[in-house]
């Protein structure tokens, strides 16, 4: 390996210690407005991580210093990971990203004597891709993720539904049924109705804004139809009619995404069609214009 580039990136590793150990030691990290208007809204965890990936997350985190977009964080959430996990994940493979092509310029160099600096030159565009890969599966995976969470939000309706058989209020209802299940959806449904039960407000505005949050219309749906129990009305059949709506909406929709695959795969299915008919059309054809 060309010592130059060797020094350099010996170099370039030397500093970036160097600058991660001041700035942990010397520079005092300032928490984010929006971090603080999250801890007081309810939205933002004081506790400390458990594990010590999630401190690795934290810390990079609040060293980036850099907002996690509403999006991002709809997503996470309904994934039932961290952002602190999140913020793991993308540290660890962008640092695999950045040290597997030195390692692998190293070896093959001391090894096979082989040219080393293209493939130290990839260490910085393979640890900049390892950092956004996370962001990008976690972008692929929302429409499925969306799906999961809808089919269990209706599960939690029919298990409201039969709470309201066994005549409980509407709050009890909704508090039993979420206590079933440790499926993320029902985790946050739990949560949101403790944190209402905390301040002493009705948990339906709560699952409103949980609903608006998470991008799932039927929780807003089933949060108004139980907000009629104040008025006295009668819920068992209103939440029967709606769930039987929002299972056909969904169906509906599987339907159409299935015949959108189904439209996808037929390509691929004609294209060994056409290769097997390439073998007998290109003989003739190639007789034909050499007579």
């Amino acid at each position: 390996m060309n010592p130059l580039i060797l020094a350099t990136l010996v170099g370039c590793l030397l500093a970036f210690g160097g600058w991660a150990v001041l700035s942990g030691a010397v520079v005092a990290s300032r928490p984010r407005l929006g971090d603080a208007l999250d801890l007081l809204d309810g939205r933002l965890s004081t506790t400390e991580p458990a594990a010590r990936p999630d401190r690795l997350g934290a810390w990079v985190r609040t060293r980036l210093n850099r907002p996690v977009s509403a999006t991002t964080e709809r997503r996470l959430r309904m994934t039932g990971r961290s952002v602190e996990r999140h913020y793991t994940t993308k540290m660890l493979l962008a640092v695999g990203g950045l040290t597997v092509p030195l390692l692998a310029a190293a070896i093959g160099t001391l090894v096979a004597g082989a040219a080393a600096a293209p493939v130290a030159l990839a260490a910085p565009v393979l640890g900049v891709a390892g950092f956004l890969v996370p962001d990008l599966l976690l972008a692929a995976g929302d429409e499925d993720t969306t799906q999961d969470a809808t089919e269990a939000l209706l599960t939690y309706v029919d298990l409201v539904t039969l709470e309201r058989l066994a005549n409980r209020s509407g709050a009890q209802a909704l508090r039993a049924a979420a206590g079933v299940s440790d499926v993320t959806v029902f985790a946050a449904i739990r949560d949101a109705l403790e944190r209402a039960r905390l301040e002493q407000r009705p948990p339906y505005p709560e699952l409103r804004r949980l609903g608006a949050e998470l991008e799932l219309p039927a929780l807003v749906d089933v949060a108004d139809v139980m907000s009629l129990d104040e008025s006295g009305a009668s819920l068992a059949t209103a939440l029967q009619a709606r769930v039987k709506e929002l299972r056909d909406a969904h169906l509906t929709t599987a339907r159409i995404q299935a015949a959108a695959v189904s439209e996808r795969m037929t390509f691929f299915m004609v294209i060994p069609a056409l290769v097997f008919a390439a073998f007998f059309l290109v003989p003739p054809i190639l007789r034909l214009l050499a007579g």
